[in-house]
């Protein structure tokens, strides 16, 4: 097993240098000297895109042009599990991912995607640059060799992408709702009431439109960008995963490079996921307007049925002290 899993790691770094240097023959960042390919699986439209843009400009500026990035959108250089097993082997890649990808490593990270865990931007800043986030990706370093450049890339609220109108859980009874794979979504999707059905992003508007899955939950843009309003017909707003993500990369990679660019890159990650951020909150009153002129019928509801029925979901999967200490520093 050990040695399929180097096999594999040995593999990935052979495929994402080969990506390296067909860019570098395409003219693509040649005169760096060193180079990191930052995978999403969202669409150059979206805000957190944006943001990518920016932190890959400041970086250039900052470094005279010595370290480069490149962005592959729509998940060019595969799933986002995958791209963290080449980061992990030590490869220039990058992802931005939620934390839930993350709690295999280290379990803290998987309350980032818990239900009703937080209300805005403000209190998602406040957490992942405490001391305890801190300490988390001290571990993620020690468990898999993977460290957060920083992880305030908000996306927005997450809400629901029906066929039928929702107004609480009960609606939800035997629909088949995509979802991510961590276990704080699964868990979350089936106390709302729904049967999570996890596939990639890129799978969900076929899966919808050849009726595999019956729902998503996601974030509007993420949602307007995919064009899923034009195979659903009912955003619900229940805000019930405030979708935290992370620029996540190779720390062995990181550590390579001279200091001061350490530090550039790292500032300019928190910069640029503080400008994503921006825009999304700005982008999502006109998006949704934009799919409800499109014919979608967005419903604002009570989401107290949700918040309620989703409570558990913490003490199911051993966060009960955990959310604690959130609730009291958001608190202070």
């Amino acid at each position: 097993m050990k040695l399929h899993r180097a096999v594999l790691r040995a593999c990935a770094v052979m495929l994402v240098s080969t990506v390296a240097m067909t860019g570098a023959m395409t003219g693509a960042a040649s005169a760096a000297s060193y180079e990191l390919n930052i995978n999403t699986a969202l669409t150059t439209d979206d805000p957190i895109y944006k943001g990518l843009e920016r932190l890959r400009d400041r970086v250039a500026e900052r470094t005279g042009g010595e370290l480069a990035i490149r962005i592959f959108p729509g998940s060019q250089l595969g799933k986002d599990e995958d791209v963290l097993e080449q980061a992990r082997a030590g490869a220039n890649v990058a992802v931005v991912v939620d934390g839930g990808r993350l709690a295999v490593f280290v379990p803290e990270f998987g309350v980032l995607g818990g239900p009703y865990l937080v209300s805005g931007f403000d209190q998602v800043r406040k957490i992942v640059t405490s001391p305890m986030f801190d300490a988390w990706n001290a571990k993620l370093k020690a468990a898999s060799g993977h460290t957060a450049l920083s992880f305030n890339w908000w996306q927005g609220d997450r809400n629901l992408l029906t066929n039928r109108a929702v107004t609480g859980p009960a609606d939800l009874a035997g629909v088949r709702m995509r979802t991510p794979g961590a276990p704080v979504w699964m868990e979350t999707i089936r106390a709302m009431g729904a049967t999570p059905t996890p596939m990639g992003w890129a799978e969900v508007y076929p899966a919808l439109q050849q009726q595999v899955i019956d729902a998503v939950e996601a974030q509007t843009p993420a949602a307007y960008g995919a064009r899923l309003y034009e195979v659903t017909s009912h955003l619900t707003k229940t805000a019930h995963i405030s979708l935290i993500t992370g620029l996540v990369t190779s720390a062995a990679w990181v550590d390579s490079l001279p200091a001061e660019m350490q530090t550039a890159l790292k500032e300019e990650s928190l910069a640029a996921g503080d400008y994503a951020s921006g825009l999304t909150g700005e982008s999502i009153v006109a998006l949704e307007a934009d799919m409800a002129s499109k014919g979608m019928t967005v419903t604002e509801i009570d989401v107290t049925p949700f918040r309620e029925a989703t409570a558990g979901v913490y003490e199911l999967l051993g966060y009960t002290e955990l959310k604690q200490t959130i609730d009291a520093m958001l608190a202070e």
